[in-house]
């Protein structure tokens, strides 16, 4: 007799239990089964200590959760579909009609765009402050300020903001400050821990992180996550959070939690490859500025040194070049072009090069001063053996001539 519909799906078989592996087990689910009517009355979605629902976690997605707070030092995770998805679930989650958010102006461009955008919209105003000026944060506190954002280092042009300093102000003003930190990844500096044995402890309030760049490390995966030391907080966020319908896919929770235990050896790795090809940069007579935190001539060299220098691989992947003026920029593009290794794409953190040049001028308020003029171009450096793309590099810049 062939088996029924209702044999192979009610199967009264259950494998074992104690089965263990490296890598922790995917599971995937919309429905969660409940063992009884009470339990399903009973269970709540709020806390881990029971399943209710696929968006609401399953084993994959908590033990995620678990090991980014460990990661930098927070005790409650949500994830998300992106890191901007994680940027606008805080500012939804927080803000209101009336309300103004502060940020940097050499924050990540999408971000500054919900504000312009959607957060415009909806009565929520904005105002950018000047990373590099402690004091210009301050003064651009008002009555209507209930978010500030922090971002260390700086979008494309990586400057590093004095980030106890900005903290210190928030927390004297009494206002929520969220930190980006996709490019420190938990690594370079402890968001929760800025000054380790202070008391009381400096700390931002929200840490959010693009694991689509360092976690992932595979430039495969989109994801987010949204960390917290405050229980209060954390469920004003998650409330939000369940009321956008947000999740993330168990396959792609799997890469990243396969990603983990590596992160410290790519970051490190990253970083030392990055100082090299910044420091090589310096030379070439092409470019009028190399940014990147970790050379003394860098804006904010020193706030870097200060948080991160003594960290391993606390510079991280990333640095930016200025072409002289005597460029066009059909000439850096082509420069762009003629690059063999990198590869033109957004995005950082995986085991590819990548090369993007920026029309600058359209990204901030005004030219920054601390920067020379010219075409700038940011490079996010892979896996790839330096010496090879130093020469990609060198053999790109003849096409200049």
């Amino acid at each position: 007799m062939s088996a029924s519909s209702t044999d192979l799906i009610h199967h009264p078989y259950t494998p074992p239990a104690g089965f263990a592996a490296p890598q922790p087990g995917v599971f995937k689910a919309s429905t969660v089964f409940f063992p009884s009517v009470a339990a399903m009355r009973h269970f709540d979605w709020k806390d881990k200590s029971a399943y209710t629902y696929g968006l609401h976690g399953t084993p994959t997605t908590y033990t995620l959760e678990e090991r980014l707070c460990t990661l930098e030092g927070g005790a409650q995770c949500l994830l998300v579909p992106s890191g901007l998805a994680a940027i606008a679930t805080v500012a939804l989650a927080l803000l209101q009609s009336g309300d103004e958010v502060l940020i940097p102006d050499n924050a990540y461009g999408p971000s500054k765009a919900l504000a312009e955008g959607e957060l415009a919209h909806w009565g929520i105003s904005h105002r950018f402050y000047d990373p590099l000026a402690p004091q210009d944060l301050a003064a651009k506190i008002s009555p209507r300020t209930r978010l500030i954002w922090l971002e260390a280092a700086g979008s494309v042009t990586l400057e590093f903001p004095d980030l106890l300093e900005q903290v210190r102000i928030c927390k004297a003003a009494g206002i929520l400050c969220a930190l980006d930190n996709t490019w420190g990844a938990g690594l370079a500096f402890t968001p929760f821990d800025l000054q380790p044995g202070a008391s009381p402890a400096l700390a931002v309030d929200i840490s959010v992180h693009a694991l689509t760049k360092y976690p992932s490390g595979g430039g495969d995966v989109l994801m987010g996550s949204i960390i917290t030391t405050d229980e209060r907080l954390h469920m004003k966020l998650k409330l939000c959070h369940m009321r956008l319908g947000l999740g993330v896919a168990a396959n792609d929770a799997e890469a990243v939690l396969r990603g983990l235990p590596s992160l410290p050896l790519r970051y490190r790795s990253h970083d030392e490859a990055t100082r090299a090809l910044a420091r090589w940069s310096l030379t070439r007579p092409e470019f009028a500025q190399v940014l990147h935190p970790a050379l003394p001539t860098s804006p904010g060299h020193d706030h870097w040194r200060a948080l991160c220098q003594n960290t391993p691989g606390g510079a991280a992947g990333l640095f930016s070049v200025i072409f002289k003026p005597d460029y066009s920029q059909a000439q850096v593009d082509t420069f762009c072009d003629a690059l063999k290794l990198f590869k033109i794409g957004y995005s950082w953190g995986g085991p590819v090069s990548l090369v993007v040049p920026y029309e600058l001028a359209g990204m901030r308020q005004g030219w920054p001063a601390h920067l020379q003029p010219g075409t700038l171009v940011r490079f996010s450096i892979g896996l790839e053996a330096v010496a090879d793309l130093q020469a990609d590099l060198a053999q790109a810049l003849q096409c200049l001539a």
